[in-house]
């Protein structure tokens, strides 16, 4: 026992070698398995929003999450072990941005065991209490911190530079883009990308009962879980055509999971607006140095977003809601508070040495 603690702290000691990147390539797989990850948990999240009849943990839904776990969790480590047959030890074997994957990953496995426990002992949940328990909020939390490994790996990689393409940066805004999809799952109770098109023409049809409430509140709450990674990404990198229609498109899979895609017009209509940010990216250039055009971009994206989210409800769900007040508003408030999103982010324009250097 004693030459085997020997060998753990031989291996777990620091070589000192600087940490490297991995390939794009590899990235690219680690961002594939965290889209199994992703979606096996949105199954579940299907499962148990659509299946009342779920009684116990050893479930088909419950083995696609945790299989996809098992795969990037395997790639991951991989990542590391190769560096550790070339000799390196410690943190040196980790490669950049797969420190706090790897940490994430025991801590996945007892947040697993700890649910596996707790759905024996209490039962399994089928409705808000399942955004509640502490078990499935240890397990997002470290899903997080696995998903956005590309991201981490992609910020200060020497190939990335400040202008990259489309391809180049995929991994990161997948794993971008998913972590924003379990951050909606776990707010789905005020999620409005779930409300269909007739839902939202009668929210906003009347002042009195709480409907007008829960949509306004539903669609400030969207707002800035969709902007918010958007804003993260553009302070970092002048975002390449295409990078906000990819996020959004990932970003509908998960209330789409939970509706079984019933709201499909809703869904498509952000799809639609990440093409029009992109649109607005092309036409303003906004970046960490350019604080105009990147508070323009982070208001106007967000009217644009939700006055297409309106408009698409109304074409679809029978004509205007009946209080004008609320669906012209409504999109401007969204704007309003993009741009507060954009002043957080980004208070002070940065130099454009620093934006180049990836110190945003």
């Amino acid at each position: 026992m004693a030459e085997a603690n020997a060998g753990v702290r031989r291996l777990l000691a620091d070589s000192g070698e600087p940490r490297g990147w991995v390939p794009l390539r590899a990235d690219l797989v680690t961002a594939l398995l965290g889209v199994w990850f992703g979606v096996g948990l949105m199954i579940d999240a299907w499962a148990h929003t659509n299946r009342s009849d779920l009684e116990t943990f050893f479930t088909p839904w419950h083995a696609a999450f945790y299989s996809g776990f098992a795969a990037v969790s395997g790639w991951i480590i991989w990542q590391v072990f190769r560096n550790v047959r070339l000799g390196r030890q410690g943190v040196a074997a980790v490669p950049q941005g797969y420190l706090a994957g790897l940490v994430a990953i025991p801590a996945f496995a007892l947040f697993g065991l700890a649910d596996m426990t707790w759905h024996t002992v209490l039962g399994i949940e089928t409705s808000v209490d399942i955004l509640f328990s502490p078990s499935h909020l240890g397990l997002i939390v470290t899903m997080l911190l696995i998903i956005t490994t590309p991201l981490r790996s992609a910020w200060n990689a020497p190939d990335a530079g400040v202008r990259p393409s489309l391809g180049r940066l995929f991994p990161a805004l997948a794993g971008l883009a998913f972590a924003a999809t379990l951050v909606s799952l776990f707010l789905s109770y005020g999620d409005a990308l779930q409300y269909r098109s007739a839902r939202v023409v009668e929210a906003f049809s009347s002042v009195d009962g709480p409907g007008a409430e829960h949509l306004a509140t539903s669609m400030v709450i969207s707002n800035v879980v969709l902007l918010a990674p958007v804003l993260l990404v553009a302070r970092r990198w002048n975002l390449p055509f295409g990078a906000v229609t990819v996020m959004y498109t990932i970003a509908v899979l998960m209330p789409g999971a939970q509706t079984a895609f019933e709201n499909a017009p809703t869904l498509l209509t952000f799809v639609a607006a990440g093409l029009a940010s992109d649109v607005l990216i092309r036409l303003l250039r906004p970046s960490g140095a350019r604080r105009g055009a990147y508070w323009a971009f982070a208001g106007l994206s967000a009217f644009v977003t939700w006055s297409l989210y309106i408009g698409v409800a109304s074409a679809a769900g029978g004509g205007l809601p009946a209080v004008p007040e609320l669906w012209t508003g409504a999109p401007v408030v969204a704007g309003l508070i993009g741009l507060a999103l954009g002043a957080l982010f980004l208070p002070n324009a940065l130099p454009a040495d620093a934006a180049d250097a990836g110190r945003a």
